[in-house]
C-alpha cells in the first residue's frame, strides 16, 4: 500500500488538465504530443487519472435537485441574455460542468485530500539497447552503418554500393550458433530495411557478425555463402 501522489510530487499540472479533459484545441493537441514523447508525462498523466478515479469512487453518488436545470438556465440567461431555444439547455449543462471540472482541479492542486488513497506502484516497462556496428570493407570500398532495434525486430543500413551486373550482395548475420543465417539482399544503391524472422532475431545479439557477399543475381543458391565476404562488422549494445 503507498500513499497517492499529491501535487508536491507531480508539479506539471498540465497532466492533471489532461487527465480531467479541461484542456481543448491546441493545448490538448500539445499535451498529446507530450504523452507520446515523454514517459514520464505520460506516467504523470495516468497517475493523475487513478487519482481522480479514486477521489471519485469515495464520493456517494447523489441526484441532482428537482429544478436546478431550469435554476441553472434562468441565472445563465439574467447574465448571458436568453439562450435561443432551439440550443436547449445542454450547451449550459456543458458550460456549467467544464467550470466545475476547472473548479475540482484547483480544489484538488491546492488542498490534496488528507486520507491517503492506495494506488498500484507503476509499471516499469524494459526496454532493449539497440545494436549497431559499423560493417567495413575486407579491402576496398566504403563502409555502411547498420542499427537493429530488438523492440521491433527492424535492421536498417546505410546506401551499400551497387555491385557488378548480374551480381547480388547479400547479408549475413553468424550468431551464437557460428551458422550464416541469411538477412536478404542490400538495396543496390540505396538504404536497406530488413524485417527478419523471429528465429533469426535471436541471432542478433552483442557480438554477433554481420557480413556482406557477392552472390549470384538474386541471392545464394544454396542458402549459405559462395561468394568472398566484402564487408564484415560486429554489433555493439549502445
Amino acid at each position: 500500500m503507498t500513499d497517492i501522489r499529491t501535487p508536491d510530487d507531480l508539479p506539471d499540472v498540465t497532466a492533471a488538465e489532461l487527465a480531467l479533459g479541461v484542456l481543448e484545441g491546441e493545448e490538448r493537441a500539445v499535451a498529446l504530443r507530450r504523452v507520446l514523447a515523454e514517459p514520464g508525462f505520460a506516467q504523470s498523466v495516468e497517475t493523475w487519472r487513478e487519482y481522480f478515479g479514486q477521489l471519485f469512487a469515495v464520493w456517494p453518488e447523489a441526484a441532482a435537485p428537482d429544478g436546478v436545470f431550469e435554476r441553472i438556465e434562468r441565472s445563465i440567461d439574467a447574465l448571458h441574455g436568453v439562450v435561443p431555444p432551439s440550443r436547449g439547455i445542454w450547451p449550459a449543462v456543458a458550460g456549467l460542468m467544464s467550470v466545475a471540472a476547472v473548479g475540482l482541479l484547483v480544489f484538488v492542486v491546492a488542498r490534496p485530500p488528507q486520507a491517503p488513497l492506495p494506488v498500484p506502484a507503476p509499471s516499469v516497462v524494459a526496454t532493449q539497447p539497440l545494436l549497431v556496428a559499423s560493417i567495413a570493407p575486407t579491402a576496398k570500398g566504403a563502409a555502411i552503418a547498420a542499427v537493429y532495434d530488438p523492440a521491433r525486430g527492424v535492421l536498417r543500413l546505410t546506401t551499400a554500393e551497387a555491385p557488378a551486373a548480374r551480381r547480388s550482395a547479400e547479408l549475413w548475420v553468424i550468431g551464437a550458433d557460428k551458422t550464416p543465417h541469411s538477412l536478404g539482399l542490400l538495396t543496390p544503391g540505396g538504404a536497406t530495411r530488413v524485417t527478419p524472422a523471429p528465429a533469426i532475431r535471436r541471432q542478433l545479439a552483442a557480438g554477433a557478425t554481420l557480413a556482406v557477399t557477392i552472390e549470384p543475381e538474386g541471392g545464394s543458391p544454396t542458402g549459405a555463402p559462395t561468394g568472398p565476404i566484402v564487408l564484415k562488422g560486429d554489433l555493439t549494445a549502445v
